[in-house]
């Protein structure tokens, strides 16, 4: 293999290692294995304390005879769920632990849980004899698999006290033979336990060392999650001194030079560190100076460093061993043969210690080569090794000879960003969460930091082209991490969405299939899909007499939830609608990776106007009014996301009110008034029909009721004309979630968009809006009468909402409580006869029945995953990760509930 712009190709020796090759300290814990022939004897002196250690993620496996005491030794050390033991597994396939002939299957079911524990990274002890070699060999076989350290364990206790130590288990009576063979087995296996891949072996003579031995676990050499950061991590440099200098200045470090001017370290004043991704040697200039600077600043501890392939091949031949000189290695072998002897033997030793790659920020950051999967994080073995500094290839070749890297990236999802280089591109970018900063310097590019956590990337131009590439720089990644696709097991199935502010919330699968099938068919391009609003539960029902809901019960609910202070928000008569606002369209494609105008979507993700044309000119007066309002400038930010309601109902629900609403009154009109006429006539001729008369009457004015109500939601429009935007929430803008400031700060920036909307036509309309003090009667009372005044004049209602926007409940003793509703409606009576239909009111009995909870749970749910979605898009998260969220909230609305609610 080779970097993608070198030339030519290496010999399969250099690239090549081992399936069991560790990192270089790995192998020399393995220290006393060589073991007399005979057994010691019975009689022992008592044995100093021994401590043994074992890596903290790493299959162990305890050898020796039965009666050696493995079982009491894995009791002692370790934990009751880190234990596998076969006896244990021979009783669950057989009900009985001595079942020998059913061995067989409860070493399947050992092996299985061994992998499934180690799968998840967790330490696992094998409890059996493992005395034959071909025991042993599955479990090396099984920890290869799973790239963790296998450690062998050995009791080596005397035939004759285990063969006692049997003979007092009355649930055990083994054959006279047993033993001895036993022992047979383990004497012969004791030299050879390191061939067969163990990678430290710890030998316990006898019992006292057995009783005095103890565990001390150690942390992977690539765990350093303990680091926090914050962190600058640089692009492969190849000898490019001068330009890592400048890089690191800009940066904020300062450079320590030694007597000859050189610069030998380089340290941060706000005590940031830097992290090498490797390829510090060959084809630049300087060479040596740059190995000077960066071994001084892993020295003093400003900085951490893994190896490149380039290192690799160095290290292996200044120790002398045979390797293809190319790529830029002579380079290197010239510059270093006119150091010291002291300074390359430093330099030798520098590489041989430097470990593949590094888990930092509890696990949130991995930093290696060439790239890393998930699977391999924090691992374990030459071919993780080999990953990390020469990544993978697809087995062919390009139009220059080189090979075509594998595009694990496209496929990567997991949770912590992996920041690597190996592979010259020409701008990093963000590829789902991962990151190459190889942007070529020593071929004339630049030499790349990324600042971490801050996603900044910072780079210097190189001083010249160095060193000649064999092809281009030209990317081998996806250009952004929103031009690949999704991939459908990011959503299919049963999902589990962890929240921040909700836990985990579950996605059945039903629901999961539902919400395909609209996003498949109907929605918009899901990388501009960044957010969807949640369901809103009503406020509790009421019991006065008329009404069904009204503001009195909100406002007690949310003073027993501890909210004092409230905004009330006019409930206008349209849709729901978000809002993706660019400045420019560069804005949109940098961050979404689409070019446009932006777009405006329902509550299920589907555009929300069919005229391409309308949505732009909508979106013109939103971009034209926020700049003068200065909105983008004080946000600094390229686009705004909006939370709005898009005016009137009719421009987005025309079809359901010719079928449901218009259908309804139209018949009513048809039909009533000769019903009517009918009884009129009836009762002329002498019969008492006043009673039916009268609910016929009522009937009728309750039709032309619900026609009222219906159609003041409806008016016409034609292009911008008739046209009504009443924006009310600020979701997000750039690397800033908003959504969860306090809701008299979005007001106050809505009013200022609004006022900015000079157009001849106004087509943004302001919120009306009252505050409430809970614990302040005439400020309900004056809140009530708005409410009153808005519904009576044909207004829908209103939402109230905590103030401080996102609040919990208290639960004592400082502990965080549950989230309280974001928002309740409370609808008027006369809109509420178009959800509950004309005669609503003469069933109020029975439909204060209702049932809120399974509301109530969906709304904070879905506002949960809102939240989620804007975090996850406010910290550059990739698609998948900001989809997961979203794609939750559109499976949640099709889980069975009164739609009327």
């Amino acid at each position: 293999m080779t970097d993608a712009a070198s030339g030519g190709t290496t010999e399969p020796t250099d690239t090549t290692e081992p399936t069991d090759t560790t990192e270089p300290t790995d192998t020399t814990a393995t220290t006393d294995t060589t073991e007399p022939t005979a057994a010691p004897a019975a009689t022992e002196p008592t044995a100093a304390p021994r401590s043994l250690p074992v890596t903290d993620v790493s299959l162990v496996v305890l050898v020796g005879t039965s009666g050696a005491g493995k079982s009491t030794f894995a009791r002692r050390h370790f934990l009751p769920t880190q234990v596998v033991s076969s006896d244990f597994c021979r009783g669950l396939v057989s009900d009985d632990e001595n079942d020998q002939s059913a061995s067989a299957e409860a070493f399947d079911l050992l092996h299985y849980i061994v992998g499934k524990r180690l799968a998840a990274g967790r330490l696992t002890v094998v409890d059996a004899t493992n005395v034959q070699p071909e025991a042993r060999r599955q479990l090396v076989r099984i920890a290869r698999e799973h790239d963790v350290l296998p450690i062998a364990i050995v009791l080596d206790v005397p035939p004759g006290v285990c063969a006692e130590r049997n003979r007092s288990r009355p649930d055990r009576q083994l054959p006279p033979h047993v033993i001895p063979r036993q022992n047979r087995e383990l004497r012969r296996s004791l030299r050879g336990l390191e061939r067969e891949g163990f990678r430290k072996v710890h030998i316990l003579r006898g019992e006292a060392e057995v009783a005095s031995a103890g565990i001390e676990l150690e942390k992977r050499y690539n765990d350093l999650r303990h680091l926090s950061g914050p962190f600058d991590i640089v692009g492969d440099i190849h000898g490019c001194r001068s330009e890592l200098e400048t890089l690191l200045t800009r940066l904020g470090y300062a450079l320590t030079r030694d007597a000859e001017g050189r610069p030998v370290d380089a340290a941060h004043p706000g005590g940031r560190t830097a992290v090498f991704v490797g390829d510090l040697v060959d084809r630049g200039p300087d060479t040596p100076g740059v190995l000077r600077l960066v071994m001084g600043m892993v020295a003093a501890g400003h900085a951490v460093c893994v190896p490149g392939n380039h290192e690799n091949k160095l290290g292996r031949a200044l120790d002398g061993k045979k390797v293809t000189v190319s790529h830029g290695l002579q380079e290197s072998l010239d510059q270093l043969a006119g150091e010291s002897e002291e300074f390359r033997t430093e330099v030798r030793a520098f590489m041989r210690d430097l470990v593949s790659h590094y888990l930092l920020d509890g696990g949130a950051l991995v930093v290696c080569h060439a790239g890393l999967p998930e699977k391999y994080h924090g691992r374990n073995s030459g071919r993780v090794r080999s990953h990390a500094l020469y990544g993978e290839t697809t087995g062919e070749t390009d139009e220059y000879g080189l090979p075509v890297r594998y595009p694990w990236a496209e496929e990567y999802r997991g949770r912590a960003l992996v920041v690597y280089g190996h592979t010259p591109v020409p701008t990093a970018s963000f590829v789902n969460n991962t990151i190459c900063l190889d942007t070529g310097c020593v071929f004339g590019g630049s030499l790349t930091a990324l600042r971490y956590p801050e996603r900044e990337l910072v780079s210097v131009e190189a001083e010249r082209e160095w060193y000649a590439p064999v092809r281009p720089l030209i990317s081998d990644a996806p250009g952004a991490r929103e031009g690949r696709p999704l991939d459908l097991a990011d959503v299919a199935g049963r999902r589990t969405v962890e929240t921040g502010l909700h836990g985990r919330v579950a996605v059945r699968e039903e629901n999961a299939a539902a919400a395909l099938e609209v996003m498949s068919r109907f929605a918009l391009d899901p990388r501009l899909l960044a957010y969807l609003p949640p369901t809103m539960a009503p406020s509790a029902t009421s019991r006065r007499d008329g009404y069904l809901e009204h503001p009195e019960e909100a406002f007690l609910s949310y003073r027993a939830d501890g909210v004092r202070h409230l905004v009330c928000e006019e409930k206008h008569m349209g849709s729901r609608a978000v809002l993706l606002v660019g400045r420019d369209e560069a804005a949109l494609e940098e961050r979404f990776g689409v070019a446009g105008p932006g777009a405006i979507w329902t509550r299920t993700g589907r555009a929300f106007l069919d005229d391409d044309g309308l949505t732009a000119a909508v979106l013109g007066r939103v971009r034209a009014a926020a700049e003068r309002a200065g909105l983008f400038e004080e946000l600094g930010t390229g686009w705004l996301l909006l939370d709005a309601e898009l005016m009137p109902w009719s421009l987005k629900a025309v079809g359901l009110l010719r079928r449901q609403y218009a259908a309804v009154g139209a018949a009513a009109g048809a039909v009533l008034p000769e019903v009517l006429s009918a009884l009129d006539r009836a009762a002329s001729r002498g019969l008492d029909l006043a009673e039916l008369t009268a609910r016929q009457r009522q009937r009728s004015a309750d039709a032309r009721a619900f026609t009222e109500a219906y159609r003041r939601y409806c008016w016409p429009t034609e292009g911008l004309s008739g046209i009504r935007l009443a924006p009310f929430q600020l979701l997000a803008a750039e690397r800033v979630n908003l959504a969860v400031r306090p809701h008299d700060e979005h007001l106050a920036w809505i009013d200022r968009l609004v006022a900015a909307d000079d157009g001849a036509e106004p087509v943004l309309h302001r919120t009306g809006r009252i505050l409430v003090d809970t614990e302040d009667e005439a400020s309900t009372a004056a809140a009530t009468a708005w409410w009153e005044e808005l519904t009576g004049a044909g207004g829908e209602g209103m939402v109230v909402k905590p103030l401080a926007s996102l609040v919990r409940t208290s639960r004592g003793e400082g502990r965080p409580g549950g989230l309280v509703q974001p928002g309740v409606k409370v609808r008027g009576r006369e809109y509420l006869r178009i959800i509950y239909g004309p005669d609503y009111t003469e069933h109020l009995d029975r439909l204060r029945q209702r049932t809120l909870g399974h509301k109530r749970s969906l709304a904070l749910r879905e506002y949960a995953l809102g939240l989620e979605a804007l975090d996850r898009l406010a910290a550059d998260e990739p698609l998948w990760r900001v989809h997961e969220a979203v794609f939750a909230v559109l499976a949640l609305e099709s889980e069975p509930v009164d739609p009327r609610l």
